[in-house]
């Protein structure tokens, strides 16, 4: 009998950025997966670290808890443990996260609050795009952490504002909702109005809508 293959089309938003694989992960994917690192399973003692974030929500996707312990003289980052409900991409992307974190003596923090969620998927191989936001789950856990250091160290004027802009006034659509359409897979504005309606009733926003999605699939897709 003869073998019929089946000819699969397969959409871009399932490939692998650096190997243009279909949802083949990287052997470097693989091993952070299956072997993570600085993963804590259960919670630290009182004063073991310094400063504690957590994002997300277990009820509706990815949770990540991250904990951080800081050499105040130096200002630098000395150990980093974290803790997710999330799939294998989330536990690859945060694990590889804390190892650049951890490299050498540790990073400064204002060093360490420069790393893009590029930056770890570069040092992943790559991921599916549709898996991108897995590398965001640590980036935001993590100045979410900071921000409890920074209060709790007395600094005030270092705490990262992440608070949205409105812009659809109708709707009260942010610039983060939009950010989040984008990483969870919509490439202009019918993709994102099909999440989200921006724009639908206020036509005026429209061009700043296709400029933030033109800014954010630049910023995370390259």
């Amino acid at each position: 009998m003869k073998k019929i293959k089946k000819k699969i089309n397969l959409k871009s938003d399932v490939m692998n950025q650096a190997t243009g694989q279909s949802w083949i992960y990287s052997g470097i994917v693989k091993d952070h997966f299956f072997n993570p690192r600085n993963l804590l399973l259960k919670d630290p003692r009182a004063g073991e670290f310094d400063a504690v974030g957590e994002v997300g929500n277990p009820a509706c996707g990815d949770v990540m808890k991250m904990w951080v312990k800081v050499d105040k003289k130096n200002d630098r980052i000395t150990d980093l443990k974290w803790r997710t409900f999330g799939c294998g991409s989330a536990i690859a992307a945060t694990s590889m996260f804390s190892e650049m974190i951890k490299e050498g003596r540790g990073m400064k923090i204002d060093q360490a609050l420069k790393i893009r969620p590029q930056d770890i998927i570069a040092r992943l191989g790559g991921l599916p795009e549709r898996k991108i936001h897995c590398s965001v789950l640590a980036d935001k856990a993590f100045r979410k952490a900071m921000n409890d250091y920074f209060r709790s160290s007395g600094q005030p004027q270092r705490i990262i504002v992440e608070s949205g802009r409105v812009i659809d006034k109708r709707l009260n659509i942010t610039d983060k909702d939009i950010e989040e359409a984008v990483l969870e897979g919509a490439r202009n504005l019918a993709d994102v109005q099909k999440k989200l309606k921006v724009g639908v009733g206020d036509k005026e926003a429209i061009p700043e809508i296709e400029q933030l999605i033109r800014f954010y699939v630049e910023k995370y897709y390259g």
